[in-house]
């Protein structure tokens, strides 16, 4: 009886860490398909200029958002053992990390912003909206590396709310401004009523405003937030470096920088691939990818309260702990993928619709999403054992399986099928799927060989 009590309290406590988190995801995506539904009404040349810098985008986030997991990691870890006050002075370390970080990628992508359309094969008739788009989605970088950092701290101290109430103004923010920004001045009508609703006319440009005002409004809300919170905020703390916490934050972010790193630049060179095969391919491919990420909302939102709890069982040295998360993790997180992946297959090119008019995207775009879609609780799998060894610090195995399914399978896959032997978009679609299937085999036999869990071992780490 207790035992059934004590696992139905960790699944109340796994459910109000993820759904906050979840929400903010959907929040992102359901503003990520009004974003490209709006931009795609202006026709498939817009649609090209927004999405062919997109991976550059997750390149340069998912590098700060690495930073983050090492914080996360550590605070986890000190909430778990108890230690409050270590967990603030990371805190503070996590504001100099915010500061540095934020200045740097600002001056990397300004100066970058006429190159990257280039690199990315984007044609020729594109590059200079796709990088005015750029260049203006770039100016608040300091307050977007606010949003991933702080906002991983305060999850990393089981506050997973912030983080989504920063995200839902962020989007509404991001959603009116479009409204406002893309579109010239017109005549509404709602039933009877006919009113004038002012517009700028900006059309890309507009939508690149919007975004940065958006990130603008939500890295200063975050930063007010983490500093007013009761359990984790930097207040009085020196806003020196403390060389113990940065290294044990480094030792732990530094692989999953690497990662991540590595990863997206192989989302660029397999994006600029894509680019390569022309306005439709490339329409179907940015519309596709902003409708799988919806599908994939469960499986980050759990993996975000894995690493959570996870890092704070490893803080308490608790194993029994350890070993009842994952036997509860992993059942629940296939179930909602399978459940994510059955509604996908059946609604793609509903979905598609949403966004474009023109048949030959829509049907490209819907072919894909039904192939990838088999493969969602396999990745699943993946995701959740992941977030267990960012918790308890073990990122270097991911950093590895993650970049030989890349590399090895994804992007050589990708060239000798597009390039090689002209077989077009679906054929890179199967090569990513064949990267999921790869790193559900790894993760696997990471979870059997219990290498995720440092508690398993006979002389068992210490955590730092």
């Amino acid at each position: 009886m207790n035992q059934k009590y004590n696992r139905r309290h960790m699944l109340a406590v796994i459910l109000a860490l993820a759904w906050p988190t979840m929400l903010e995801q959907l929040m992102q995506t359901a503003v990520q398909y009004i974003d490209t539904a709006m931009v795609g009404s202006l026709g498939t040349v817009a649609t090209a200029a927004v999405g062919s810098t997109s991976t550059v985008n997750w390149l340069v986030g998912s590098t700060i958002s690495a930073m983050g997991v090492g914080f996360l990691a550590y605070i986890s870890r000190a909430f778990g053992a108890g230690e409050q006050d270590r967990a603030r002075r990371a805190a503070g370390q996590a504001v100099l990390i915010t500061l540095a970080a934020g200045l740097f990628f600002t001056v990397l992508t300004l100066s970058l912003s006429g190159a990257v359309p280039v690199w990315m094969q984007v044609e020729p008739n594109i590059r200079a909206l796709a990088s005015r788009y750029f260049f203006i989605l770039y100016l608040p970088m300091l307050p977007r590396t606010a949003s991933i950092i702080f906002g991983t701290v305060l999850r990393a101290a089981g506050d997973t709310k912030t983080p989504m109430k920063t995200g839902i103004l962020v989007n509404c923010v991001n959603v009116i401004l479009n409204f406002l920004l893309i579109y010239p001045s017109r005549v509404l009508t709602i039933g009877n009523f006919s009113f004038p609703v002012w517009g700028a006319g900006l059309g890309v440009t507009g939508a690149a405003i919007a975004s940065a005002a958006a990130f603008t409004a939500g890295g200063i809300c975050i930063t007010f937030a983490l500093w007013r919170h009761p359990g984790i905020s930097p207040r009085g703390q020196r806003l020196r470096p403390d060389a113990g916490i940065l290294r044990a934050c480094m030792r732990v972010a530094l692989p999953n920088m690497l990662q991540r790193f590595g990863t997206s630049l192989g989302y660029v060179a397999f994006a600029a691939m894509i680019n390569a095969l022309g306005e439709v391919s490339t329409a179907a491919h940015t519309i596709a990818n902003t409708v799988e990420s919806a599908f994939y909302i469960p499986g980050f939102g759990m993996q975000t309260a894995a690493a959570t709890l996870a890092g704070n069982a490893y803080g308490a040295r608790d194993e029994k702990q350890m070993d009842s998360l994952a036997s509860m993790f992993i059942p629940l997180e296939i179930a909602l993928m399978i459940l994510s992946g059955a509604t996908l297959f059946l609604t793609a090119p509903f979905l598609m619709r949403l966004f474009s008019t023109n048949d030959a995207v829509i049907q490209l775009g819907a072919s894909v999403l039904r192939m990838v879609a088999v493969s969602e609780p396999f990745y699943g799998f993946s995701i959740i054992i992941e977030g267990f060894m960012m918790g308890v610090g073990k990122t270097k195995l991911p950093f590895v399986f993650n970049l030989i399914g890349m590399w090895l399978v994804r992007i050589v896959g990708t060239f000798l099928c597009t390039q090689i032997f002209h077989l077009g978009l679906v054929s890179a679609w199967a090569c990513m799927i064949a990267h999921n299937l790869l790193l559900f085999c790894l993760f696997l036999l990471c979870y059997l060989k219990g290498a995720w869990n440092p508690l398993h071992k006979k002389t068992k780490e210490t955590p730092v």
